[in-house]
């Protein structure tokens, strides 16, 4: 439980609370570069989250799930968010209705809409997600 709130506290939208952060400058990363945060379902890696010139937030991030895990329950969050599976199986929920995914699978889901994602599968799922507020 307590690496389910740590991933829901990091990808929470609290810079919107707090002194304005420094826009994000213009950048390309490197997996090297990113933020890996080991969690108990897996691997969590953060590469940016700040505002932009169009957004007051932008947060994007991949994340490799153990077989037969999942990150959180289904919950929903006030950013409007991308998931785009790349490897592994499993099944993403949205609004109550499940569906089997794959590489290549994406979803996307509005603000404060419920959704989550599973490894059904026997090998890591990885997804990249992208969150923003405009």
């Amino acid at each position: 439980m307590k690496a389910k709130l740590a991933r829901r506290s990091l990808l929470a939208a609290t810079p919107l609370l707090a002194a304005p952060a420094k826009k994000l400058p213009d950048f390309t990363y490197t997996v090297a570069e990113s933020k890996e945060i080991k969690e108990s379902f897996g691997i969590h890696r953060q590469y940016f989250e700040g505002p932009t010139d169009q957004l007051k937030l932008l947060v994007a991030g991949s994340v490799t799930l153990n077989p037969g895990t999942t990150p959180h329950p289904p919950h929903a969050h006030p950013e409007e968010e991308i998931m785009v599976v790349t490897e592994g199986t499993g099944i993403i929920g949205l609004n109550g209705k499940d569906k089997a995914v794959g590489p290549g699978s994406m979803m996307y889901s509005a603000a404060n809409k419920s959704h989550d994602i599973r490894n059904t599968g026997k090998t890591p799922l990885t997804f990249y997600y992208y969150k923003w507020i405009g």
